[in-house]
Parts: structure tokens; C-alpha cells; sequence
């Protein structure tokens, strides 16, 4: 088993202090924020997704709300993103997230809702391995999914961690 944390790269910078991720300008609007794509003869397992709300000086509770759904139509484009090894002397992953991605249509599954404060910590974290949010080899509806966010409040900003093995 091999593990992997994936975070945008701008978060890898020591200079990058904002939130790397915002909940949409409009409000109640979802946006798609990363999606997970496997087509290798391993299937990518989600098995954690860590959450912190960067709000500062805000006058109301306001909160994020964080989806994992499956489409029937898989989201296309975005940019890509490096898994990074938690052994440092581990294979490169071979699944591959990209970062805002054009969302798919016909949504088949949500198979996770998490969330946090505008200013607070948040996340899940799979209790045993069957709770696992299995990506199959292959692509397709069930080799794929996407985290998106949506909240009352518009344009939150958050920071997002996802750990995965293969």
C-alpha cells in the first residue's frame, strides 16, 4: 500500500499564506475544486480529507460545506496535480487529481458531505477500510469523482487536504 497527500501546488509554496480554495461568489452555488481520475491497473482508495476554514474578521458563523460525488459524465479539463508520497522514497501515485476542473453532469453518487466553520477545522477520516471511497481502475463513472464546496456565504476561502492510497 502506497500513501499520498494531494494539495494544490500553490500550497507547497512558503509564500502562498491565503486560502488556496473559495466557496463560489454566488451563494448556495457549488464549484468544483479538485477531481481524482484513475485509469491504472490500481484503484485509487480516498481514505482521509482535511479542512480549515481561513476566514478573518467575520462578523457571522458562516460554513463550508465539502462534497465527494460520482458523475455519470465525468468532469473535464483542470490542471494537474502531483500526489505527494507520504515515504519520500515511495513510486510516484498513479492516480492524478486536477485542480478546477469543468464539472460533469448527471450526478450519480454523493458519496461523502463534510464541512467546517468559515474560521475552524473540519474533515473525515475513513474509521476502517471498508469505508474507503474507492475509485475503480479504468475511469468511467466509478474511476472518478470530485470534491466540490458550496456555502450560504459567498466566496469563503478554505484549505483542503486529501490523503489517498493505491
Amino acid at each position: 500500500m502506497f500513501v499520498y497527500t494531494t494539495v494544490p501546488a500553490a500550497q507547497d509554496s512558503l509564500s502562498a499564506v491565503g486560502a488556496m480554495y473559495t466557496t463560489n461568489g454566488t451563494a448556495t452555488t457549488l464549484t468544483d475544486h479538485i477531481r481524482f481520475l484513475t485509469v491504472s491497473p490500481r484503484a485509487c482508495n480516498i481514505q482521509g480529507v482535511y479542512l480549515q476554514g481561513r476566514g478573518a474578521g467575520l462578523t457571522a458563523i458562516s460554513g463550508i460545506m465539502l462534497r465527494f460525488q460520482r458523475f455519470a459524465t465525468a468532469s473535464t479539463s483542470g490542471t494537474s496535480a502531483t500526489p505527494h508520497p507520504r515515504d519520500a522514497g515511495q513510486q510516484a501515485a498513479v492516480t492524478t487529481p486536477f485542480t478546477l476542473p469543468t464539472i460533469g453532469s448527471g450526478a450519480v453518487a454523493t458519496q461523502l458531505v463534510i464541512g467546517c466553520g468559515a474560521a475552524g477545522p473540519g474533515g473525515w477520516v475513513a474509521p476502517n477500510p471498508d469505508s474507503y471511497i474507492s475509485l475503480a481502475t479504468g475511469g468511467g463513472a466509478n474511476g472518478n469523482g470530485d470534491f466540490v464546496s458550496g456555502s450560504g456565504t459567498i466566496s469563503l476561502g478554505f484549505d483542503m487536504t486529501i490523503e489517498h492510497w493505491e
